[in-house]
């Protein structure tokens, strides 16, 4: 189980275009729904023609949790959930059509995966449900379909993709990188939280779907229109998150030999009390879990998330906010009595003096620090790395480098855009195997660095003077 975390409110984003006769009830039925969460009603009137936003600006005026606001020129419903997105106030966030199709008194059942702290989206399931409307043959199919179609393409095992109830955490949300402006939001929004790796949960809903005549909008168009969104997030566009550290990381994440790689030169030299620092989302951490103590900082809130969610269960690590340049923190850590400091810089940030400093004033005689880092296109010996160390009072004791390239080359990967590094990194763990043979040869510039350096005797005092 994850670990759980307080929410207060619930944000309802409701699109709206021409739904006057269904909007006062479905509202009345939101704000009633028997969820133990504060309810924040977003609508978002796309420009309608039959009154529908003059009767959200009435209900807006009669009760305060009702946020109202109008397109002047119709987008379609993705860009009207995108804005609602942009008002929401809340800590978690469920989408509801402004027609009678879907229930809101069911937002308790869809909730509480996530107010457990076990999942970061839920979607409510119209196929899951023991006791159902039976709905119209083609549309089953059509559904089923196209949920089939996004399980191959993101790995996942849903039973309803097209499912209207989506129901997300709002610091999540937040961070995706949506861009749809029709009904391809569905598709997308499922394909970029499967990017994002977030948990997703289902759970059953009952369904009251209503004809064409009734006033349903989606048309079969719209099921060529979400394959080539669920196509596209897959092979064209590839960026699901404005946090551009934080899918810099998760393309980190899969450089899997790369991890090995390290993790086999760094761990002859790992004691037993280890502090990672800049943890990321957890990279190399599962690589220490055999220690007897391992403090894992992360000062990113979104990543600090990402590590609770994946190493929360463990009794010998503890997952900390602190930095290591907060003298208060330092201080904590210190009492843990660290032997290890494992500094892995996946995204290229160089190591300054000041934090190299606060690593080696915090470990004790004969500590190791251990630092991986891509490079530049400039030799670690010849640049300022190693004597940041000296200086410093930590002796390099071991120096591996790996991916040597011509410099002609090593200079086009030279970015220190976080994206760009990551890529780096993926090409580096692609052909890994055989950068190890080219490497015999000790020509060029090497794409990353690990190296090894322990603290010298009495080099405390020489940090504090």
């Amino acid at each position: 189980m994850g670990e759980a975390t307080s929410f207060r409110k619930l944000s309802v984003l409701m699109p709206v275009y021409n739904e006057r006769w269904t909007l006062e009830s479905i509202v009345r039925r939101v704000l009633t729904s028997p969820v133990s969460l504060d309810i924040e009603l977003v609508m978002v009137d796309d420009c309608s023609r039959d009154g529908s936003w003059e009767l959200a600006q009435r209900l807006a005026a009669t009760d305060a949790r009702i946020v109202a606001v109008r397109h002047e020129k119709n987008g379609g419903k993705g860009t009207a959930i995108r804005t609602a997105i942009g008002h929401m106030t809340g800590d978690i966030a469920v989408v509801q059509d402004a027609d009678l199709e879907y229930d809101p008194h069911e937002f308790p059942a869809l909730v509480q995966p996530i107010l457990d702290g076990k999942a970061d989206a839920v979607f409510g399931s119209r196929y899951a449900s023991p006791a159902r409307r039976v709905p119209h043959f083609w549309h089953t199919q059509v559904n089923r379909f196209l949920t089939l179609m996004s399980n191959l393409l993101t790995g996942l095992t849903l039973t309803d993709m097209e499912t209207c109830y989506k129901v997300v955490r709002a610091d999540v949300l937040r961070q995706l990188r949506l861009k749809s402006a029709t009904f391809t939001l569905e598709p997308e929004l499922t394909s970029r939280l499967a990017q994002w790796g977030a948990r997703i949960y289902e759970a059953p809903i009952s369904y009251a779907g209503r004809s064409f005549a009734e006033g349903k909008k989606i048309r079969p168009i719209d099921g060529l229109k979400a394959i080539g969104e669920m196509l596209r997030c897959r092979f064209v566009d590839r960026h699901f998150s404005d946090h551009h550290a934080f899918e810099a990381l998760k393309t980190c994440d899969r450089a899997t030999r790369l991890q090995r790689w390290i993790a086999e030169r760094a761990h002859p030299h790992f004691g037993e009390r280890v502090l990672q620092i800049g943890s990321g989302i957890g990279s190399l951490s599962g690589y220490l879990l055999t220690k007897e103590r391992v403090i894992l900082a992360e000062s990113d809130s979104v990543c600090e998330s990402a590590l609770r969610h994946r190493f929360a269960r463990r009794d010998n690590l503890t997952i900390d906010a602190g930095s290591i340049n907060n003298v208060f923190d330092i201080e904590r850590w210190r009492r843990e009595k660290i032997d290890t400091i494992l500094l892995a810089d996946w995204l290229g940030h160089r190591a300054s003096q000041h934090t190299i400093e606060a690593c080696a004033n915090l470990l004790p005689e004969e500590g190791r620090l251990v630092l991986f880092a891509p490079s530049d296109s400039d030799d670690p010996e010849s640049s300022s790395l190693f004597s940041r160390l000296h200086h410093a009072g930590l002796q390099v004791t071991s120096h591996d480098e790996v991916g040597r390239l011509p410099r002609w080359l090593a200079a086009r990967f030279d970015s220190a855009e976080p994206l760009a590094v990551a890529s780096r990194l993926r090409w580096l763990n692609r052909w890994l195997p055989l950068a190890r043979l080219v490497d015999r040869a000790s020509v060029g510039c090497p794409l990353a660095h690990l190296v090894v350096a322990q603290k010298r005797a009495a080099a405390a005092l020489r940090v504090a003077a």
